[in-house]
């Protein structure tokens, strides 16, 4: 079977990134790592959200993310380390990728994205009502 384009896509960004488990995810933020949820607010209102991550929707996330930006979101540098999460960890590979070539060599992605932490068993919020 002939992989398609965006599945070429998706293998060569993750062959870019030091991808975490939930586990190494969790123990990263602990020691300091910044936690990315870009998600949909739609997602994040129906399942949830980890305690503490910075909600940047992918929309503005490499705005908010440059380490030299003027639009940049106060509590990281250059240095950071970044864990981007979605869903299910397919756009947050991609949005890693997109940060390493902005200059966040530290940023990574959540292998298996938010489903795979909560499924872990990790905290997480109630969505709203």
């Amino acid at each position: 079977m002939t992989s398609t384009g965006v599945e070429r896509l998706l293998s060569a960004a993750r062959a870019e990134l030091a991808r975490v488990d939930p586990a190494r995810a969790a123990a990263l933020a602990a020691d300091g790592a910044l936690l990315v949820d870009i998600r949909p607010e739609a997602n994040r209102a129906a399942e949830g959200a980890i305690p503490g991550a910075r909600i940047v929707e992918r929309i503005h996330l490499e705005w908010r993310l440059d380490p030299e930006g003027e639009h940049r979101m106060e509590g990281f540098d250059a240095d950071s380390t970044v864990i981007v999460f979605c869903n299910e960890g397919y756009a947050s590979s991609l949005a890693a990728r997109d940060l390493h070539r902005i200059g966040l060599p530290g940023a990574t992605d959540l292998i298996g994205g938010f489903r795979a932490w909560q499924t872990a068993g990790l905290p997480v919020t109630a969505p709203p009502g």
